[in-house]
């Protein structure tokens, strides 16, 4: 390769990657996901598009696409909090486990009479688009708030169900690929078991050792990224070696490290930021280019129908079936998880297995996996507000700092610096600081009036405009942002929680004569708490709802797990907001 050849190479990447994060705001303003921009570009530089490029690296994109999405899941894994796990973790291996193998049974299925395949030829096909995709689910749901357990089902869900879609699909090729089309039984349980189970547990062991590395090991401070991104990458080529899922073990390292105290975890997520998005968009584009749209034409017809029929069909069965043990999911909430059954990179991926092993009709593989791909983020990806809203899984935006950054008091600090812009609407506007209630380690470390520095003391009263730069650690986050912060305006967001508020040891009989209750003998002595856990079960979380008595009752608080504050809404009111 001479050196016109390289300059070239690096003018034009560096031009696509450009073009899409230039391209990017259109996406919001579209209501597309920005995956689909991304996407967009690379089939736009293809040989179909303006830019002509001929690119049918197969080898090539597998390589740079295994590699993004492991970056992807590191930072997806290090941002999830295990305590969503409590919530989430047991329907989440259900959907990622029966959820796959269902979707991948129907979807077959309806591949094999569209397209008149062999059975097993349409089972593969049903393996290769039977998994959501990590990159899609964490890119689509990044910065919404929706309620946790469905939100955190979603992306554990994603983060763990590409195992059984590589079982499956490598098992598939395995028997496509032998004379006689079988495979012996006790070879697919092992498979399965060194999938998941060195799966986890490198992932978990390798998590524990980049921790002690990073927290043991002074390094400046732009290489613990490196340190930790390295690392990761390490325990996904051993997992993989091994026999393991090595994203699923790239996955859960990510998530020790994140909810450990980590030396320069800030430095670390914000250097993972810009790679996931570095990843994101040379895969997508990577991903643009290998596809040829005229070849597509052949298959749209039917691809659609197989499209539609694995969203609307395949997907709901696959969820009802597996979150059916699970009681506590509402049956809006059901319905929004299937919806976000989104297909991204990983089918592509899988969908590049049967062109490598020589498989008779592996373009079609291909072609259709990525036709699917297409509608789910079009379709499902640009409704995914509207089908938040209509499932009432949305959550009022939170009050938030202006900006916050961590503090290296020492090795593995995890104290931050939370910035606060006081409005003239918050009640501590005329107050002196000595009046203020905060959370106990807590400190006001400056305040910036007028973009100066001035030096606060017990009787400085605090004025609108002012800019507070408040000492605390994150458990303290939600306190510290209702006192100083005041949430985006929206509509609905004041009456969301409920009208009343009240703490789970009221007893009903004491409400009963204001509200209008008529309590059998089982309620006359119960709780708000306990009636909360009888209607919703012991793991309640913030915006889960019900309707009791004719009246809405809404989780309004959670801490530790456990409901510290119930709202009510009164039934005239409630018409709008109905469970």
């Amino acid at each position: 390769m001479d050196a016109n050849t390289i300059n070239n190479f690096f003018l034009v990447g560096a031009l696509l990657a450009a073009i899409s994060v230039l391209l990017s705001p259109v996406s919001s303003r579209l209501g597309i996901p920005i995956l689909v921009v991304f996407l967009g570009v690379g089939m736009l530089a293809g040989e179909d598009g303006p830019g002509g490029i001929v690119f049918n690296d197969y080898s090539t994109a597998y390589l740079v696409s295994n590699l993004a999405l492991a970056v992807i899941l590191l930072d997806g894994g290090m941002r999830t909090r295990v305590a969503s796990f409590r919530v989430a973790l047991w329907p989440a291996l259900s959907l990622a486990t029966v959820g796959v193998v269902v979707t991948t049974g129907l979807t077959g299925l309806l591949a094999s009479y569209l397209f008149n395949l062999h059975w097993l030829q349409g089972l593969l096909l049903g393996a290769i688009v039977g998994s959501t995709d990590a990159a899609a689910v964490f890119s689509l749901l990044k910065g919404r708030a929706i309620n946790e357990r469905v939100g955190a089902t979603l992306e554990i869900e994603s983060g763990s169900n590409d195992p059984m879609a590589v079982f499956l699909t490598v098992t598939l090729i395995g028997i496509l690929a032998s004379v006689d089309h079988s495979v012996a039984a006790p070879q697919l349980l092992v498979s399965v078991i060194k999938q998941f189970g060195f799966g986890t547990l490198l992932g978990l062991i390798g998590g524990w050792l980049i921790w002690r590395l990073v927290n043991r090991t002074q390094l400046p401070e732009g290489l613990y990224s490196i340190l930790v991104l390295s690392g990761g990458l390490i325990v996904y080529a051993i997992s993989n070696a091994l026999g393991g899922s090595g994203i699923l073990s790239i996955y859960l390292t990510g998530l020790f490290l994140g909810n450990r105290a980590t030396r320069s975890k800030h430095a670390i997520l914000s250097v993972l930021d810009g790679m996931t998005w570095v990843s994101q968009i040379g895969m997508f584009l990577v991903l643009g280019l290998l596809i040829t749209p005229s070849e597509l034409e052949t298959v749209a017809l039917p691809g659609l129908i197989l499209a539609f029929g694995m969203i609307f069909i395949a997907r709901p069965v696959a969820v009802w079936l597996s979150l059916a043990p699970f009681r506590r999911f509402q049956a809006r909430q059901i319905h929004f998880i299937s919806w976000v059954g989104l297909r991204g990179a990983v089918p592509i991926i899988l969908a590049v297995f049967p062109m490598m092993a020589g498989l008779p009709m592996a373009q079609l593989y291909f072609n259709l996996a990525f036709f699917v791909v297409l509608v789910s983020l079009l379709f499902q990806g640009s409704t995914l507000t509207y089908a938040a809203r209509l499932a009432k899984v949305e959550l009022p935006p939170k009050p938030e700092p202006v900006s916050r950054s961590g503090v290296e008091i020492y090795p593995a600090s995890e104290w931050e610096i939370f910035v606060y812009k006081l409005k003239e609407t918050k009640w501590c506007i005329g107050e002196p600081l000595r009046n203020l209630t905060m959370p106990n380690d807590t400190r006001i470390a400056a305040v910036f009036r007028d973009d100066q520095l001035m030096h606060p003391s017990g009787s400085t009263t605090l004025k609108a405009g002012d800019t507070l730069c408040v000492l605390a650690k994150e458990s303290d986050l939600d306190a510290l942002s209702r006192m100083f912060s005041e949430a985006p305006e929206k509509k609905e967001a004041p009456r969301f929680f409920g009208d009343f508020f009240m703490t789970p040891e009221v007893i009903l009989a004491d409400m009963a004569m204001v509200y209008g209750f008529m309590l059998d003998e089982d309620h006359q002595l119960m709780t708000v708490g306990e009636l909360v856990k009888e209607q919703l079960g012991s793991s309640p979380v913030v915006g889960d709802h019900f309707m009791w008595q004719g009246i809405g009752w809404m989780v309004s608080e959670v801490q530790l797990g456990e409901v510290i504050r119930v709202g009510i809404r009164l039934p005239t009111q409630e018409a709008q907001a109905a469970s």
